[in-house]
């Protein structure tokens, strides 16, 4: 799978992205926003590993960000089951260097829309830690609603903390 947008594109997993990826996601800025299944510190094995991983996947669900050269984060989709078959959580980083240029907000964007045509889904959701608020914009940007708060809802780096509740509905055919 690829999709361009500018000089960006999201992409499948290569075994050749273990270096970048190992050197982007060895980041404790990073790793403070997302779940501790992402190792800190994040070694070549761990890159290793999850390049094989992914590339496994059936259905392929977790993508490469990536310039040209190289992978600068990753974007994916963890598909519900049984009554939640239509809907899917969705999770993305990108390397530290990368903030602030709205790559997230168009990966989140053109990649949603892919996921909800190439998975069936009705619905996409996604879970920022409450203060996260680079996150929230990002999801706000890319079209995706505030639902609520789930208060004391993770412990992350020892700190309990709320998550907030964003999702994004298909759009319904005329």
């Amino acid at each position: 799978m690829e999709l361009f947008f500018g000089s960006i594109l999201i992409r499948s997993w290569r075994e050749t992205d273990a270096e970048p990826l190992q050197r982007h996601a060895d980041n404790r800025n990073v790793w403070l926003s997302l779940r501790d299944i992402f190792p800190h510190p994040y070694t070549l094995e761990d890159a290793r590993w999850w390049v094989a991983h992914a590339s496994q996947e059936d259905p392929e669900c977790s993508f490469a960000i990536a310039t040209a050269e190289e992978p600068i984060g990753g974007i994916g989709l963890v598909l519900g089951h049984d009554v939640n078959r239509c809907s899917a959580e969705l999770g993305y980083w990108l390397a530290e260097p990368f903030w602030g240029r709205g790559i997230t907000t168009t990966a989140v964007r053109v990649f949603t829309e892919w996921g909800f045509e190439h998975y069936s889904l009705n619905r996409v959701f996604a879970t920022p830690f409450a203060g996260n608020t680079a996150s929230e914009r990002v999801l706000e940007k890319a079209g995706f609603t505030r639902e609520g708060v789930m208060k004391n809802a993770i412990v992350k780096d020892g700190v309990v903390l709320d998550q907030v509740m964003y999702a994004k509905i298909r759009a319904k055919d005329p």
